[in-house]
């Protein structure tokens, strides 16, 4: 190739060099289109309240058992026989003359447990009547609540005496029930929470008596041997600890507090 067709091919290769890097360079200098703003979405919480095939959610069933567990303490008291065996063993206990003996947590213990064992049968009624219908969605809420409630219903009913519900229906100013699955329970609550204290301090009269006689008997002796700066409860606590050991005295009064629901 001759020096001037080299010259040539260079001059034109400058030439077209020239025109294309204007172009890439005013491409590359223009800038994009701004991207638009988004909306921020709004934070939340979602409870789905029907689960699978018609059954409750598993949020729904876990409210469901918080909401139980916080109220169970006052369910326990005012609707089970708890508040009767309870207010028993402590009279129990005072009748024996030992204050502290055994503390209160254990009877407070024994009782739950006798409560427990007492109320298994209302128990199973209501969760075969209202809770399991309820979680297999064969029941809506409404349906559930009625029918769990019907058997502790119909239990506090059966141990409730006319006269405390007789009073209670006459405080509220409400017109008499037609029978005793239409008492409400704003009404029942209270009358079987008064009757179940009457039993209790019933119940405790009788046990007073035989340790009673205990005491006016060691009170008459250190009298007639002139004993009188001793204290006769200091005398009579054996005596009331041997009857109540050699008669089985707690295993009576539980027998007796379970056989007065049956």
């Amino acid at each position: 190739m001759s020096l001037r067709a080299r010259r040539s091919a260079l001059l034109a290769g400058v030439l077209t060099a020239l025109l294309v890097l204007p172009a890439g360079v005013a491409a590359a200098a223009s800038p994009s289109a701004p991207t638009a703003p988004r909306t921020p979405s709004t934070p939340g919480v979602t409870v789905n309240l029907t689960g699978l095939v018609g059954k409750p959610s598993s949020s729904l069933t876990i409210i469901l058992a918080i909401t139980v567990l916080s109220v169970a303490p006052t369910l326990l008291l005012l609707t089970t026989c708890f508040t009767k065996v309870f207010v028993v063993l402590g009279l129990t206990r005072n009748a024996l003359g030992v204050q502290s003996v055994p503390p209160n947590q254990v009877l407070a213990g024994i009782a739950l447990f006798v409560s427990l064992f007492i109320m298994a049968p209302v128990l199973s009624d209501m969760n075969k009547d209202g809770v399991q219908p309820y979680l297999h969605g064969e029941k809506t809420q409404a349906q559930a609540y009625k029918d769990g409630v019907a058997p502790l219903h119909d239990f506090m009913v059966k141990k409730t005496r006319k006269e405390e519900l007789a009073l209670f229906t006459k405080v509220a100013q409400k017109g008499k029930p037609k029978d005793a699955a239409s008492v409400p329970l704003s009404t029942l609550i209270p009358a079987f929470i008064l009757s179940e204290l009457k039993s209790a301090f019933i119940i405790g009269f009788v046990i007073f008596i035989p340790f009673l006689v205990i005491d006016i008997v060691v009170s008459a002796g250190l009298m007639s041997m002139g004993m009188m700066m001793l204290p006769p409860a200091m005398i009579s606590l054996p005596f009331k600890m041997l009857l109540f050991v050699l008669v089985d005295g707690w295993s009576l009064v539980i027998t007796s507090l379970v056989q007065s629901y049956h």
